[in-house]
């Protein structure tokens, strides 16, 4: 895990004295500490000195990053770059210092790249609509895309003077892909006439047709072809009644020819995946949340497909086994660059800080311009940059606490791009962990207005002892990592907690007086919470591993089994206990221990002069229920028993 690099320059800037730098504080960043007034300007020269020497540079500025950068690139070296003047020196608090070094600090902790998957189109596009608009729209494309018009249930349409691109009637019953690779099923498909006078005249329809673009463009006015329509990448929308959006849709459309890099939001490992086992359906968390229907069951596990996938990270804070994980970045790189911001924070004198999350398009933004217009963020409030706000996951909350967190608030638009559903089921699982710790519970601020980012509240208790655990593992491993971590530096080992309804730490409850050890759970739990015993008929479970998929109570014939979501540290670190355990039933031919007892005389029970096979003269056969595999076999071939030899049937009665 990439930490700060102690042999790197650090150069903070007071951007011609408008901030105030605590050089104490500042030297805590890590590396050789150096300051100016004016680096991009009179201090330049110091900038290009530092770039001759080689080393790692951190520059404590952002708005003359391509200048840097530029010197940098010349120079065949790497830059990291930290905004302290925005994010800390200019506000209105006192004691900036500490979250200066951190920021500082932070930036230094390198990123793991992101894969990318490429879109191509080739500007084939479909204009959806009703009226002339769409044929007008067409018209105007039509020098840079490839048109085809289509007109859902068409009036009277004035045809077009000249056939430039076709126009056909049609209505879309279904719609799938993304940019490059869109397929739409229309009913009603029909070609427009090259007679038509005065209105359009249309030839011989048909149902099912399909038609693949790389582009949709919806003028319809009707309802969107896709879930989340404005997450989908090549579908283009706009209302006919507003021209202005007419307008902004033409540039859009124009701009979508050639090959585009999207990154891969999400690894999906198949192997964790715990969707459905023998046609069972057990979790189903990430399939309930994703907006743009990016994800789809497939056999055992499920698909995301990168194309579709709009990034907004609400599946990987959902998965309970880690097979869906955000990658950009991953959670364990988030963690490390938090811890590393925590440790130099609190060795530059502060103190109970509150951690804000934010994104890049929103937060930054509103964060910017309360600095410059407002009273910026208090002192005490640390901003933590994701790619977005909805990828927050436990792991990451709990860390935040486990480190000396005094609060944490996830900042969103009160109007956001994704939902944020998601986002509040996350804070109120931590609430239920961290309420019993005496820890003030993370919040959700949705707002568009800078001024309401200085009254941040302070925050509450921090924990006895701050952890500085490195984040080592991954996916689910890392969430236990670090709700472990957490109890053992709050001092607090509170009982066992109940937690919502879907959580992914908690219990399996079976009644054991109608459990009979058949093992079907066992084989069906696809993370080994559940186990058995190779010697003698045994189930057992382990709560540290128990996701809460449901598989267990889908597959057990006997239904005697429940989930209780919990947190239980105690029973975490138990290891596996056992639940219910009988002696083998010995084969009374050979003596091998074949199966649990009280299945075999359950069986015994219920079949012992009830069944024709059993009864009468015929009631002896019941031992071969009593035996194993190999001497029932045996049993049956010597005595010529026919299983298959029913009493006659009673003819049947006629009038």
């Amino acid at each position: 895990m990439a930490t700060a690099d102690v042999d790197r320059i650090v150069f903070a800037c007071s951007c011609a004295d408008t901030m105030t730098l605590d050089g104490r504080a500042l030297g805590c960043a890590g590396g050789e500490l150096r300051m100016g007034t004016q680096l991009c300007r009179a201090g330049i020269g110091a900038v290009q000195a530092a770039l001759a020497e080689g080393r790692p540079i951190t520059i404590g500025c952002t708005q003359e990053a391509p200048l840097f950068q530029e010197m940098a690139d010349e120079a065949g070296c790497t830059l990291q770059f930290a905004n302290i003047r925005e994010t800390a020196g200019w506000s209105d608090a006192v004691g900036t210092g500490p979250k200066m070094a951190a920021l500082l600090a932070g930036a230094a902790v390198a990123m793991p790249a992101s894969k990318l998957v490429s879109l191509t189109s080739e500007g084939v596009a479909l204009i959806y609509g009703r009226d002339e608009a769409a044929i007008d729209l067409g018209q105007r494309l039509a020098d840079v895309l490839d048109v085809t018009v289509l007109l859902s249930r068409p009036g009277d349409v004035t045809p077009p003077s000249r056939d430039d691109f076709p126009v056909l009637a049609g209505t879309i019953r279904s719609a799938r892909g993304v940019l490059g690779g869109f397929e739409l099923v229309v009913d009603g498909n029909a070609a427009s006439l090259p007679f038509s006078r005065n209105k359009l005249l249309w030839g011989a329809a048909k149902d099912g047709a399909v038609s693949r673009c790389d582009i949709v463009i919806d003028i319809s006015g009707g309802m969107p072809l896709f879930p989340a329509h404005e997450l989908r990448e090549g579908y283009l929308r706009a209302d006919p009644a507003r021209p202005e959006t007419i307008e902004k849709l033409i540039h859009a459309a124009s701009a979508l020819v050639g090959t585009f890099d999207k990154p891969v939001y999400v690894d999906f490992t198949e192997s964790l995946c715990a969707h459905s086992r023998s046609k069972r359906v057990g979790c189903s968390r990430c399939l309930d949340v994703c907006p743009t229907g990016a994800i789809t069951p497939n056999g055992d596990h499920v698909a995301i497909s990168a194309e579709i996938c709009a990034g907004c990270g609400a599946c990987a804070s959902v998965c309970p086994t880690g097979a869906a994980a955000y990658a950009l970045p991953p959670p364990a790189s988030v963690i490390e660059k938090l811890r590393v911001m925590m440790a130099a924070f609190h060795a530059a004198g502060g103190s109970a800080p509150v951690l804000l999350l934010h994104d890049e398009a929103h937060g930054s933004a509103l964060i910017e311009a309360a600095a410059r217009f407002g009273r910026g963020l208090p002192a005490h409030v640390l901003p933590l940059r994701l790619n977005e706000v909805t990828q927050t996951g436990i792991e990451l909350i709990a860390s935040a606490y486990a480190y000396g967190c005094a609060g944490v608030v996830a900042l969103v638009a009160d109007k956001p791009r994704h939902d944020v559903a998601v986002l509040h089921r996350v804070v109120e699982l931590a609430a239920a962990i961290l309420t019993p710790l005496g820890l003030t519970p993370p919040n959700v601020l949705a707002t568009s207005n800078p001024d309401e980012l200085y009254p941040i509240p302070l925050g509450g208790a921090v924990v006895a002892r701050r952890s500085g655990f490195l984040p080592l593992a991954t996916g689910r491993h890392l969430a236990v990592t670090a709700l472990k971590e957490l109890h053992r530096a709050a001092e607090r080992l509170a009982q066992s907690t109940p937690l919502p309804e879907g959580s992914p730490f908690g219990a399996v409850v079976v009644d054991t007086a109608g459990c009979t050890l058949c093992l079907a759970c066992v084989s069906a739990c696809p993370v080994g919470a559940l186990r058995d015993d190779p010697d003698k008929p045994t189930l057992r479970f382990a709560e540290d591993a128990c996701v809460q998929c449901g598989l267990c109570r889908a597959t057990c014939p006997e239904k005697v089994i429940s989930l209780e979501p919990r947190l239980d540290l105690a029973a975490w670190n138990a290891g596996a206990v056992t639940i219910k355990q009988e002696e083998p039933y010995p084969c009374i031919s050979c003596g091998k221990p074949f199966g649990a007892r009280s299945t075999v005389e359950r069986i015994v029970a219920k079949l012992s002069e009830k069944h024709w096979m059993f009864t009468g003269p015929n009631a002896k056969r019941i031992d071969v229920v009593r035996m194993c595999e190999d001497c029932r076999v045996e049993a049956v071939m010597n005595e010529s028993f026919d299983p298959h030899e029913a009493p006659p049937r009673p003819l049947p009665r006629t009038s």
